[in-house]
């Protein structure tokens, strides 16, 4: 699952967006227990990655909507849309998503459609029910001790690891 191989492809998926003030952002926002908004995200969008990849399904599009996924930006406990969080915070996440980066048809599905089944449109994609899923089992498992027993915030630190750095460049030219 932490294999350096995933965790290189995986980066290359969201470097582009990691690299954003908008995602930097929700390392200030709490969301299950003992994580933020930003490392959720990350898991969520880590186990989309996996699943869509072993089944040969667009894994790109999971990995970057399931990091996009929560970008609503405000902290839901001081919710500004009058107790409405879960239902109205995936148009908010999408809203802001959009400014951050092009996205195509089936990253925006997976972030409007993350919080199926409360909302009443199905998602459209299966990608969509992957990243769906896969929000409800990683915020689960950030409310139980199984985050910390899978060290899961120590494996998805994606600060530069220099055999990663090695490894994604490829050989050296001479």
């Amino acid at each position: 699952m932490w294999s350096l191989s995933n965790r290189i492809q995986f980066e290359r998926c969201i470097s582009d967006l990691l690299a954003t003030a908008g995602v930097s952002q929700l390392k200030d926002i709490g969301a299950h227990y003992l994580t933020n908004c930003y490392e959720h995200s990350l898991f969520v969008a880590y186990v989309s990655f996996l699943f869509c990849r072993y089944f040969n399904w667009d894994f790109v599009a999971a990995a970057r909507g399931g990091l996009l996924h929560d970008l609503f930006l405000y902290d839901r406990k001081k919710d500004p849309y009058e107790g409405k969080h879960l239902l109205s915070h995936p148009r908010r996440a999408l809203e802001n998503a959009v400014k951050l980066a092009p996205l195509n048809d089936r990253e925006k599905d997976i972030i409007v459609k993350h919080m199926w089944p409360l909302t009443w449109k199905l998602p459209k994609y299966r990608e969509s029910f992957v990243v769906s899923t896969a929000d409800k089992l990683c915020a689960l498992t950030e409310c139980l001790p199984l985050y910390k027993w899978m060290h899961v915030r120590k494996a998805l630190n994606f600060r530069p690891h220099p055999e990663a750095a090695r490894i994604s460049s490829g050989p050296e030219n001479p």
